[in-house]
């Protein structure tokens, strides 16, 4: 398996407010009645995960992210009652089987998609749902042009030419494959699109959008990378978002919630 990213954990607080909203809005597709156990596949700093404790009183949240400062941050800002963990979730072990997943924003970091699928699949109690967002086919096209178009270029090829990137994002119907392949039933998946201003515009994609090219570069040249890529982005800036809704249920009868 590829190591993976780590992230500015910090800027990524201060810059991320948009990523939230649209992880909100999928928290909204989430039936609870408070009491449940939810594992938060990719909890980032923490932003949505604390309203999804809001929405648990009785209930048990587990965060998990891959990336250490992510984590870190996590622990920091979230309430004691949760369990943050640091965990991949392609190789994901937990204790006792959760009632329900919530995802946004992660799955497109992760390449295999048919073993992050069984992971998750075996994590759910029988009757338990997968409700995710992640970037989908087209996601971000103009920025992943800009990036890989400055990455051609001296001084920055010695470093990233043939690199493919490590974004990964799958369409619709692929998705529905491999989720049935996994063994998930009523499997529903569509795109949205969405228009964001980053206000920030180098910061937000220093932090999010292009710091897999930048952790590939010295540190002399990352800078310089990046002025590389704004050049050829509009300013001000609008990302188009093409986001790949997840809805799904492990088979079964699931145990009373009390």
């Amino acid at each position: 398996m590829t190591t993976p990213r780590d992230w500015d954990a910090a800027t990524y607080e201060r810059l991320s407010a948009p990523i939230a909203a649209m992880g909100v809005d999928v928290l909204d597709r989430l039936e609870l009645r408070g009491s449940e156990t939810v594992l938060d596949a990719g909890c980032g700093t923490g932003k949505v995960t604390r309203v999804l404790c809001e929405r648990l009183p009785r209930g048990r949240v587990i965060a998990v992210d891959a990336a250490p400062s992510m984590v870190a941050q996590a622990r920091a800002l979230l309430p004691g009652s949760v369990d943050v963990r640091q965990a991949d979730l392609r190789s994901l072990s937990l204790r006792e089987p959760v009632d329900a997943i919530l995802s946004t924003a992660t799955f497109h970091w992760i390449a295999d998609h048919d073993a992050l699928f069984a992971s998750l699949y075996a994590a759910l109690r029988p009757g338990g749902r997968l409700v995710a967002q992640c970037g989908g086919e087209g996601n971000v096209e103009e920025i992943k042009d800009a990036g890989f178009a400055a990455a051609a270029e001296d001084p920055f090829a010695e470093h990233l030419a043939g690199w493919p990137g490590d974004w990964h994002f799958p369409s619709v119907a692929a998705t529905e494959r491999r989720l049935r392949a996994a063994g998930f039933a009523d499997v529903w998946c569509w795109r949205t699109r969405l228009e964001v201003d980053p206000g920030d515009r180098a910061g937000y994609l220093r932090a999010i959008c292009l710091g897999s090219f930048l952790e590939r570069l010295p540190e002399d040249l990352r800078e310089p990378f990046m002025a590389a890529a704004l050049a050829r982005l509009p300013d001000p800036l609008t990302i188009h978002y093409v986001r790949l809704n997840i809805l799904a249920r492990r088979p079964g009868v699931p145990p009373p919630v009390i």
